[in-house]
């Protein structure tokens, strides 16, 4: 296994890593904001599940397949621009309901998939997980396998604490704002832009 001090520099990189604003985190942000902070809560849930598969995606060499096949990189990535652009057209032509009914409907576990398949579809993520893991993985000190699967669960950790600070802010300052139902419908506006935004920017990305 790695060194201790390796893994702490590997967790306060990690930690760094998330706070630095990116689509995943962007997207607890509006999720947050527009459904609450157990909608918030529930998409980091999906996207730390969605990172599980990331690392053993590492592990098993699939990341290197998606490194190698650019038919494979463009596919998953026009795979999850479309899904954005879908959750944009949806926060778009969102009414201005209450923040109850806005929380009850799409469901939380439709929200956990939906955090789950946003962080499976975005091949710089396996790109990145491929990049970042091995450089704290020394063959010295035992099989790789295990500790790669070691960094990427705190990587996860660090993962879901940040987002999850995210999700609680951002909920709170959204339960405040969505008392109006013109500042919830501007809310729902931004929140369809920046999922556009998202899908842009990952569909015009190159691995």
């Amino acid at each position: 296994m790695p060194p201790v001090d390796t893994l702490a520099t590997f967790f306060a990189a990690a930690l760094l890593l998330a706070l630095a604003p990116g689509p995943d985190n962007l997207f607890v942000l509006t999720q947050s904001a527009t459904g609450g902070k157990g909608a918030g809560l529930t998409v980091t849930l999906g996207l730390c599940s969605g990172l599980i598969g990331h690392t053993l995606a590492v592990v098993l060499g699939v990341a290197a397949l998606v490194r190698a096949s650019a038919l494979a990189f463009t596919g998953l990535k026009l795979l999850g621009a479309g899904y954005l652009l879908y959750l944009a057209w949806q926060a778009f032509r969102s009414p201005a309901t209450s923040l109850a009914a806005t929380a009850a409907c799409p469901s939380y576990a439709r929200l956990y998939r939906r955090g789950i398949f946003m962080n499976l579809t975005n091949p710089k993520v396996s790109l990145f997980f491929l990049a970042f893991l091995p450089q704290f993985a020394d063959p010295g000190r035992g099989p790789v396998a295990p500790q790669l699967l070691l960094l990427g669960g705190l990587f996860i950790i660090a993962t879901l604490l940040v987002f999850g600070a995210i999700a609680l802010l951002a909920g709170t300052l959204g339960e405040r704002l969505n008392r109006s139902p013109g500042l919830q419908r501007l809310l729902n506006r931004l929140a369809a832009t920046v999922f556009f935004g998202l899908a842009l920017h990952l569909a015009r990305s190159r691995s």
